[in-house]
């Protein structure tokens, strides 16, 4: 299938000397070396909470950072205040961002997220968009930036990282990794995303209720799924978000 392109992407360009070094102690997983494809990462705040995510791609002589376009500026001034003294440089590359589903063609590498995600590629032709992404993810409970991943407010465990393949626990230090560690390892999670049926239609952001109580929130739908945030425990019985009325499979929680 042929690629599209991602209209709401902005690829930077990390340069420098020390630009490997650098990403290493601010990033929630390390870049992988020239030719070894994309990995996902996200900087978070140094209380552990999301500020940004992305995919890094290494050339060998710099870096690509593929981040949604409406943050990259953000991003960018958040990367140059860690700058200090550093061998780095942060640009706009000019490459723009094609994906597609299924096997990567020449030049596209493999979404690290979920194998459903296809493929994305750095300067590549593409078609106009006419996959149906939220669908996509939804389906792959895969949260998306400024919707579901909400900045100095989500973590980034319960939004699913580890199976996303965007956090490291073995890496070195980064920013946030402290309280990030203790989440792994000291605590259950007893909040996070998951994939639900609905029934009707809600607004991004409605409550979802059970009873009387507040059981968590209801975020993107399609193909009467959605992305929902839940609080495992309320999250019982019968659940009713506006008009819609909500279902999960509780033994599809990590």
């Amino acid at each position: 299938m042929p690629g599209e392109r991602a209209e709401d992407r902005l690829v930077l360009r990390i340069g420098g000397a020390d630009r490997d070094g650098f990403l290493k102690g601010l990033v929630t997983r390390d870049v992988r070396g020239p030719g070894e494809g994309l990995s996902y990462s996200a900087l978070l705040t140094p209380q552990g909470k999301y500020l940004f995510d992305f995919f890094l791609l290494n050339r060998g002589d710099d870096i690509l950072l593929d981040v949604k376009a409406d943050v990259a500026a953000k991003l960018a001034q958040r990367l140059m205040m860690y700058r200090l003294r550093a061998d780095v440089s942060i640009e706009d590359s000019g490459l723009g961002v094609v994906r597609g589903l299924g096997d990567a063609p020449q030049g596209g590498f493999a979404d690290p997220r979920d194998p459903s995600l296809g493929w994305r590629g750095y300067g590549l032709d593409g078609g106009a968009p006419t996959i149906d992404w939220d669908a996509v993810r939804v389906a792959a409970c895969v949260p998306e930036t400024g919707v579901e991943l909400i900045a100095d407010d989500t973590y980034i465990l319960e939004a699913g990282f580890d199976r996303l393949s965007g956090v490291d626990h073995r890496k070195g230090c980064y920013v946030g990794q402290e309280v990030t560690a203790r989440m792994k390892h000291k605590t259950e999670l007893r909040k996070g995303f998951v994939t639900v049926s609905v029934d009707g239609q809600a607004a991004v952001g409605t409550d979802i209720v059970s009873g009387e109580r507040i059981a968590g929130t209801l975020y993107t739908q399609a193909g009467g799924q959605g992305i929902a945030y839940l609080r495992f425990d309320r999250a019982q019985g019968d659940l009713q978000a506006g008009d819609a009325w909500v279902s999960w499979d509780q033994a599809g929680v990590d």
